[in-house]
């Protein structure tokens, strides 16, 4: 009889301790579009931070992805942790230029103009 009193609340324990797991990977979609608003396929995506250092100077931190957009224009990304990156979009001599904040357990939409 004690025996079924210690098992109910251990099972208990275990069953709300491997739901409690948040899912925490920051999901990251960057479409490509030129000047028309037409998806724009084989863009060069590159996503970096920024940061200042003590002497006032900026550097390219280590936190940075690189990838080339499909054929609708979309390149994806999961990351672990929050951040603010800066977005760089190159197809040919064409460019453009974003910010994204990714969040915990979001995934995150940005478009960017490429011109």
């Amino acid at each position: 009889m004690k025996l079924k009193f210690l098992i109910l609340p251990l099972v208990l324990c275990v069953l709300l301790i491997s739901s409690c797991e948040k899912k925490t990977d920051c999901q990251l979609e960057i479409r490509t579009i030129d000047a028309n608003g037409n998806a724009l396929g084989g863009a060069t995506v590159k996503l970096y931070a920024n940061v200042k250092t003590s002497s006032g100077s900026t550097v390219e931190a280590d936190l940075k992805a690189q990838g080339v957009s499909d054929g609708g224009g979309v390149s994806t990304y999961t990351f672990k942790l929050p951040a603010i990156l800066d977005v760089s979009a190159v197809s040919g001599t064409l460019t453009g230029q974003g910010i994204v904040k990714l969040e915990e357990g979001q995934k995150v939409s940005k478009t960017i103009t490429v011109k």
